[in-house]
């Protein structure tokens, strides 16, 4: 008798990516980090929007960690006596849509514009890459400066500005992935067999380009929160009673040498997010990576 060898089913997508995940702390922190922020932004203003808002003069400027003015009050007071955790947990909402927004129609519009030009003719393709190219000829903080300060601070001009100046970002990722893959011999053979150039853009070429975007729209959501920081506290950005973790540096920023908690807290946040997503970025460029993911499954197995 013949022995046959059994081969092991390959793991469901989810479950291998739960193990690459697992192999990595540094990045599963990162996630479980993230998800803690989104559920913040979700149920935050909710939660803790009216006790965000209530004014207390009498503990103005309270300092960290009395625990007996209650759990809300553990890090500090702001100059109106508000609560600095009720108002960080609600600034989130607000934090999260801005850089959010941006990045998606950022990366939406780059991306389409991205295909066509790396699919199209060379008429085409330059015509909009000219376009990407005046676009960064903007320096974007100045460009999103001006702007804002001519349409006025809103949620939405902000991220109208901010997507826009991201666009390049994504259209030269794609454009640069499209010129390469649409030469492969899948692509060549999809021609051969009639499929339409819509086919196959979006049915062939996205799906081999969409984890390097992805990876990119992680690492740029980072920088676009950090461009929304820069202008609320420039004074530009989301204006009060609305909030931002950059609102809230700004407002903190005369009371740094006696009230430097007001400042320091809405910072570290800013500082963990970034940090959080640029851990994430870096696992997903491994994980997306059928060359390189074999490290991450290899100690995703042997932990377990």
């Amino acid at each position: 008798m013949t022995s046959i060898d059994i081969i092991p089913d390959e793991p469901k997508p989810l479950v291998r990516f739960a193990r690459m995940l697992w192999a990595d702390k540094f990045a599963l922190a990162a996630v479980l980090f993230l998800t803690l922020v989104l559920v913040l932004a979700v149920i935050g203003p909710t939660w803790l929007g009216e006790v965000a808002q209530k004014q207390n003069l009498r503990g103005r400027n309270a300092p960290p960690f009395e625990w007996e003015r209650g759990w809300l009050w553990i890090l500090g007071a702001d100059a109106l006596g508000r609560p600095l955790l009720a108002r960080i947990v609600v600034a989130t909402q607000n934090t999260m849509m801005v850089a959010g927004g941006a990045v998606f129609f950022s990366a939406l519009i780059g991306t389409v514009l991205g295909l066509v030009a790396g699919y199209a003719g060379p008429r085409t393709g330059q015509a909009i890459m000219r376009l990407a190219d005046v676009i960064m000829s903007f320096p974007s903080l100045l460009l999103a400066v001006v702007v804002l300060y001519i349409l006025g601070p809103s949620i939405l001009n902000l991220v109208i500005v901010l997507a826009i100046t991201r666009i390049p970002v994504y259209l030269r990722t794609a454009r640069a992935e499209v010129l390469e893959v649409r030469e492969r011999m899948f692509v060549q053979a999809a021609r051969v067999m009639g499929a339409s150039p819509r086919r196959i853009v979006f049915r062939h070429i996205l799906p081999v380009v969409l984890p390097t975007l992805m990876t990119i729209a992680t690492l740029d959501f980072a920088f676009v929160m950090l461009a929304e920081s820069s202008l609320s506290f420039l004074g530009i950005g989301i204006q009060p009673p609305e909030i931002t973790w950059g609102l809230m540096i700004s407002q903190g920023r005369q009371y740094l040498t006696t009230a430097w908690w007001l400042s320091f807290w809405p910072g570290l946040a800013i500082i963990l997010t970034t940090l959080s997503l640029n851990l994430l970025s870096g696992w997903m460029r491994i994980a997306l990576d059928p060359t390189q993911r074999w490290r991450l499954e290899m100690r995703g197995r042997r932990n377990g």
